[in-house]
């Protein structure tokens, strides 16, 4: 049984003492899917998300003609085994211009932008499409640099939906700005092996970009003549237990671990339990990633104001993150003032509220790391975390020491069973 339209989250007088297993990188998982696509062999994924966002690629690559194994992972629900056989050079063929090879990538933008590369270097036309919101999102730097190294992509609005017209890898240099997205980056770096593209970078201080660092990182060590890789845990997925643990505990102590917590340096959100507690500023360019919205919905609690920067990049992902903070927030009676791409939020005292998610799986699950703590937060379209972290709200109510015990109620303040919490 799904998730309700509506859940309550029913705050914790104090966390238990867990270490929590969270699912596997989302970001690293689709980065390797492409990669063992482009392997000479067999590739395992250990320990891979398995979540919306990487079923669209793995069904993407499936529809162009990859043979993929995927199978259950003893050790934590929200992953898979995956195995991909990699044909190397021989990337399936496309459609044609009248009958394009059809690929929805629904608002996954890891997937959107690295199958858009991707299939420049297949044969034939292919048509990438996905939910309104994606054919919202930029894609036009990643078809300009594209197009710089001879390939034809047609699109009206230089977003999705698009068509693009394979033709093989083709040597070349392009130059591509990421002030919007990292992965646009990502996905030509990802394709560069086999294209032969030699790939500039600006903006956002360019290849030093942490999600870059992690596609040239995992690139690097990815067993491109077949082998296994383990995925590791996803450090944005696991901020919100770190944030729980830190908000619950009155005496500066963190009685909530993440188990197998990364040390690779690859995902720049693992540096989240080292800005607990909060600083006095905050950077998403410099400091965190994705988890820097868990730090601004915790941001409430802290002992001192704490100003969040560089936050443009929020606003063009999967809604837009920095008013849906802002104002979720405020709905809880936080006191917040935006100002450019900047957020300055104040200590106060909070009350419950109805959080509008936007679909957002990321606005989810930082409101419901707050109603942890707040009484009376409401999630609107919890099963929205479907996108990246399935089990969610499955791990906050298991009993520890899979879970945090916290118990949550469904719209007429019922109690919710562990069958009823699945993100379907």
């Amino acid at each position: 049984m799904p998730l309700p339209d509506l859940i309550e989250i029913v705050p914790l007088g104090a966390a238990p003492e867990v270490e929590i297993t969270v699912p596997g990188s989302k970001s690293i998982t689709n980065r390797a899917l492409i990669l063992a696509a482009l392997a000479k062999g067999n590739v395992t994924l250990e320990g891979a998300l398995w979540s919306e966002d990487t079923q669209v690629m793995v069904e993407a690559l499936r529809r162009l003609g990859y043979a993929i194994d995927v199978r259950p992972d003893a050790g934590e629900p929200g992953n898979r085994t995956i195995s991909v056989t990699g044909l190397g050079q021989a990337i399936p063929h496309g459609g044609t211009e009248e009958l394009p090879l059809e690929l929805f990538v629904g608002n996954a933008g890891t997937a959107a932008r690295f199958l858009t590369a991707f299939l420049c270097l297949g044969q034939g036309v292919y048509r990438l499409t996905g939910v309104p919101r994606m054919h919202e999102r930029p894609q036009a730097a990643l078809l300009r640099a594209l197009r710089e190294l001879g390939y034809r992509i047609d699109s009206e609005t230089d977003k999705l939906p698009v068509a693009i017209h394979g033709t093989g890898p083709s040597a070349g240099s392009c130059r591509v700005e990421i002030g919007e997205s990292s992965q646009f980056a990502s996905a030509l770096l990802l394709g560069a092996g086999l294209g032969q593209w030699q790939v500039g970078i600006d903006g956002e201080a360019g290849a030093a970009s942490p999600y870059v660092t992690m596609t040239t990182g995992l690139i690097e060590a990815f067993p491109s003549d077949g082998g296994r890789l383990a995925i590791e845990p996803d450090a944005s997925g696991g901020s919100y237990f770190w944030a729980a643990g830190h908000i619950l505990a009155a005496d500066g102590s963190r009685p909530v671990t993440v188990a197998r917590w990364p040390s690779s340096g690859w995902q720049i959100d693992a540096k989240f339990p080292a800005k607990l507690p909060l600083p006095g500023a905050l950077s998403r360019r410099d400091d965190l990633g994705d988890s820097i919205m868990t730090a601004i919905a915790i941001a409430p609690l802290a002992v001192r104001p704490v100003r969040f920067t560089e936050l443009g990049r929020l606003r063009v992902q999967e809604c837009e993150r920095v008013e849906a903070l802002r104002t979720g927030l405020a709905r809880c009676g936080a006191a917040v003032v935006e100002s450019g791409d900047t957020l300055e939020i104040q200590p106060g005292t909070l009350h419950g509220a109805t959080i509008e998610t936007h679909d957002d799986h990321r606005v989810a699950m930082c409101f419901a790391t707050l109603g942890l703590k707040v009484p009376g937060i409401r999630i609107k379209n919890p099963a929205c975390v479907r996108k990246t972290f399935p089990t969610f709200f499955q791990k906050l109510a298991a009993p520890a020491p899979q879970g945090l015990g916290i118990k949550l109620l469904d719209g007429q303040s019922s109690p919710l069973e562990p069958g009823q919490l699945a993100a379907d």
